[in-house]
């Protein structure tokens, strides 16, 4: 069983405080006041009430550090190091208004530009998903590890879908007609950090999206990584954060898969 650190121990105390009311929410979903973002693109009372909390958690048993917030935008730091969290208060807000029992909690712990700390917590299934830099990635206490599938007709990838009023809808379908020619399976389930999350712990064999942000994957590509996977962007290299894509696939089929994507838009 792994013991987790004070700062893993801080931050699942908040998620746990915190899931407490979106489950409430969840149950009363059709009371919720909602706005829209942009096409496609909703924010609910939920959202906003859950960023505010986690913000209230987190500064209180970190005040120096910072924020990098879905709803909220950004509260510098204050810390020596520069330590900031990354927050999505409520990743998968359209599966929690349409009902669907798919969502979670993502925050990252981000120092001198890497992200060195990530939980992700499933609330429906009490699934808590967290990893340090060099301590290996567990879901509740049991270490995870990727899948060790090598063969692509094996291999089930998770992906994202651009919606209304984002571009790439074609450069997406022409590297989804690859994909599903290859594996044995594409599932899109509108949530990347459980999408990333199920990378790590096996039930994908990768994900791949473009069009994200950092509060949607920074806490997931940490634990991808931890749990042996590789992690890139669409080109291979480490700025995924900074170009909204990422490729995270297990060791064995990570560069095959990257070249696919590849090959694809070519």
């Amino acid at each position: 069983m792994a013991g987790r650190s004070p700062l893993i121990n801080v931050v699942t105390k908040a998620c746990y405080k915190v899931s407490r009311r979106l489950l409430r929410d969840f149950g009363e979903v059709e009371q919720l006041q909602v706005s829209k973002k942009g096409p496609a693109d909703f924010v609910s009372t939920a959202d906003t009430n859950a960023e505010r909390a986690l913000v209230s958690e987190l500064k209180s048993a970190r005040p120096e550090y910072g924020f990098l917030l879905e709803e909220g935008n950004e509260i510098e730091s204050r810390d020596p190091d520069g330590r900031r969290w990354i927050i999505d208060p409520l990743d998968g807000t359209l599966n929690f208004l349409h009902g669907i029992p798919h969502f979670c909690i993502s925050i990252a712990l981000e120092e001198r530009g890497q992200v060195i700390a990530g939980v992700i917590y499933e609330p429906i299934r009490d699934e808590m998903y967290w990893a340090e830099k060099g301590d290996g990635a567990y879901l509740n206490d049991r270490r995870i590890r990727v899948s060790g599938r090598s063969q692509m007709n094996e291999a089930v990838f998770a992906t994202g879908i651009p919606f209304m009023g984002r571009d790439g809808h074609e450069l997406f379908l022409k590297q989804l007609e690859s994909v599903m020619g290859s594996c044995a399976g594409v599932r899109r389930q509108g949530a990347a950090a459980l999408d990333l999350a199920y990378v790590a712990s096996g039930r994908y064999e990768g994900f791949w999206e473009k069009g994200v942000h950092p509060w949607d994957i920074a806490a997931g590509m940490l634990l991808v990584t931890e749990a042996g996977g590789m992690v890139s962007d669409y080109n291979g290299q480490n700025r995924m954060m900074e170009k909204g894509e990422v490729v995270a696939v297990n060791n064995r089929l990570h560069t095959p898969f990257q070249r696919m994507l590849r090959r694809a838009t070519k």
